[in-house]
């Protein structure tokens, strides 16, 4: 019994840290006119008494593009983690930025360069970038070659704002 109880107590500990995290970051982005904060991994970790995985954590679960949030991260000596709110007019302004970055058409290889680029900023996670290469190759889409880029284009456009979109939008 004491064992179970322990447990719980060690459970309930974390959810606690969690949303003390949660609410900490979500309260500098509001001081933030921007709606963007930057942040050390590590000494965030540091202030809490935790992990780095433990902010990475509260990161990928609380802070996801269907909770309206793109977290970008760059990793070693002077790696960061800049949390974005994405707004409405945000998503307007990537939905223009996607039109005249892929157009009307675009090749299989600017499409996966432009995934990868997405993926190194932490735009995409590592399974949306293999799914959406994966969605977009000449294999998938076996048809005239100019079909298949005016049709690479629309999916990656939609899959890209989808992926970024806030529920509400």
């Amino acid at each position: 019994m004491t064992k179970v109880k322990f447990q719980r107590s060690k459970v309930e500990a974390m959810s606690n840290l969690v949303n003390r995290i949660e609410r900490y970051l979500k309260a500098l982005l509001e001081q933030s006119p921007e709606g963007i904060i930057e942040l050390q991994r590590n000494d965030l970790a540091e202030d809490f008494g935790c992990a780095p995985s433990q902010i990475n954590y509260v990161l990928s679960t609380r802070f996801t593009a269907q909770h309206g949030y793109v977290v970008e991260s760059r990793r070693g000596g002077g790696g960061f983690v800049r949390l974005i709110r994405i707004s409405l007019e945000r998503v307007r302004e990537f939905e223009d930025v996607l039109r005249e970055t892929i157009g009307d058409r675009i090749s299989q290889s600017v499409a996966e360069g432009l995934i990868m680029r997405l993926l190194d900023e932490g735009v995409l996670t590592s399974r949306e970038a293999l799914m959406l290469r994966r969605i977009v190759d000449r294999n998938t889409l076996a048809l005239e070659m100019a079909q298949r880029d005016q049709i690479r284009a629309k999916i990656l456009q939609a899959a890209l704002l989808c992926v970024c979109e806030d529920d509400g939008v």
